[in-house]
């Protein structure tokens, strides 16, 4: 759908420079979704992998992130590998709900109620991302990190419309469970892609 240069504005890596590629296409359908017209593909929407890399090495960053949509319908073995020949740290955004095809160094899973994550993704995720719309969210936040590895990093993001309320909320939920930390969308505070 596009590629561009910003900040990671999320998780663990928030503040690090980054050079994203979002993929059309997604089956998951977030009612809240932020970018809904990523839902779609169309053929002139395909880019040469090599013209991906070219327009990369146009930029002085290191780490690539693969969003969407859900990049995970598509097998992206062959882009990884393009991604890490040319020593690229190669990060992924993903609801889990379609199994992992490709080879990554970060794995960012925001699970979704409607389109729940393959089992297998649980384990290989380096973080875990739950998106706070409601209180009710927090009870299927908790039962979500059973389910990831001891050392997965959890955070619980604010759906945008309702920041204020749930940003709110989620600071009271942490402080009785500290396990968890807030993520913020950085970028959107600060007007970046």
């Amino acid at each position: 759908m596009e590629s561009f240069l910003t900040i990671q504005g999320e998780g663990f890596y928030t503040g690090h420079l980054a050079y994203f590629i979002r993929l059309a296409g997604c089956d998951v359908g977030c009612t809240w979704c932020d970018v809904k017209e990523s839902w779609s593909v169309s053929d002139e929407q395909y880019i040469d992998i090599k013209d991906i890399i070219l327009e990369l090495s146009k930029h002085k960053v290191k780490k690539v992130v693969i969003t969407g949509g859900e990049p995970l319908m598509y097998d992206l073995h062959e882009l990884t590998n393009a991604l890490h020949e040319k020593s690229y740290e190669v990060h992924l955004e993903t609801s889990g709900a379609h199994s992992l095809r490709g080879s990554f160094d970060w794995i960012c899973l925001s699970p979704k109620k409607f389109s729940h994550p393959l089992p297998e993704i649980y384990q290989m995720a380096d973080e875990l991302k739950v998106i706070v719309v409601n209180n009710h969210d927090f009870e299927w936040a908790d039962k979500e990190a059973q389910k990831v590895k001891q050392e997965c990093l959890l955070y619980l993001q604010a759906e945008w419309i309702k920041k204020d309320k749930q940003n709110a909320a989620i600071y009271s939920y942490i402080v009785d469970h500290p396990k968890w930390k807030i993520s913020v969308q950085t970028h959107k505070y600060l007007g970046l892609p």
